[in-house]
């Protein structure tokens, strides 16, 4: 099956009046990304923190909830970012309030849509709209503990290894393609609570590298695998998400710090 571009100049779609392109290469721009959260926002708060840093080549242009007014919106409101509340309506159908959300964020028209935190399974309905342009995070080595409670299910489980992993959204639960993924050694004392703080550190740069590599347009989906792009590539200055992703990916310092060993797990 032929490879199917992330960020190609060449196709596009139209949102309101303006071609939106799917980056193959990097933008002259920034990258143009909504943003759509639940709760606190901490990935948010991430994302926005490697922007102002330099280490993050995105423009986040609108922050959407389906609460009223999550404790998130206050990432986006002290740098001035639209926020939007579209809450579900009594009786609304899963679709038809999928295809309102997708009204109201075309009307910013970003590149890729991330979903930090937020907690509805999106329907085919606004997929589709968005085919290929729509990124997770989740707290687990997918396709291990698809779902909720990942980190409850993995301490259970009684596995050595968990950690988080940015992918792309389809259909499916968890299903996507996968773009990175970090590791966080689980130790035997672990409980849900204490893994869930060591993995959500490393969500925080996780997450901005992705994104960081679909602003570069290095990514290619072939079939249910993302090939990246690394030749040529140099950090950015003064920060590099991606470096910084790197750099902590595979540690297990933070289980060293703890006092645990891997001979006790």
């Amino acid at each position: 099956m032929k490879s199917a571009p992330v960020g190609a100049l060449a196709l596009s779609v139209k949102c309101n009046n303006y071609h939106w392109p799917i980056r193959m290469v990097k933008g002259l721009e920034p990258l143009q990304l909504a943003v759509l959260v639940s709760g606190r926002g901490s990935n948010l708060k991430a994302i926005l923190d490697a922007v102002t840093g330099g280490a993050l080549d995105v423009s986040v242009v609108g922050v959407f909830s389906d609460r009223q007014e999550p404790p998130a919106f206050q990432w986006a409101r002290q740098q001035g970012i639209p926020v939007n509340s579209i809450i579900p309506e009594q009786n609304e159908s899963r679709v038809d309030y999928d295809l309102r959300l997708a009204r109201e964020i075309r009307t910013v028209c970003p590149e890729i849509v991330a979903l930090a935190g937020f907690m509805r399974v999106l329907t085919p309905a606004f997929l589709d709209l968005f085919s290929g342009r729509v990124v997770n995070i989740h707290p687990a080595l997918l396709p291990a503990f698809r779902g909720l409670d990942a980190q409850a299910r993995a301490v259970a489980a009684g596995v050595r290894f968990s950690g988080c992993t940015v992918h792309f959204v389809d259909s499916g639960t968890d299903t996507g393609p996968i773009i990175l993924q970090s590791v966080v050694p689980v130790d035997q004392h672990d409980d849900e609570d204490t893994l869930a703080t060591r993995i959500l550190a490393k969500e925080h740069k996780t997450y901005p590298a992705a994104l960081q590599l679909l602003a570069e347009g290095r990514l290619q989906i072939r079939e249910q695998r993302v090939l990246i792009d690394w030749s040529g590539r140099r950090p950015r200055l003064p920060r590099d998400s991606v470096l910084e992703w790197q750099e902590i990916k595979d540690s297990n310092q933070d289980i060293q710090n703890r006092g645990g060993s891997h001979s006790e797990q």
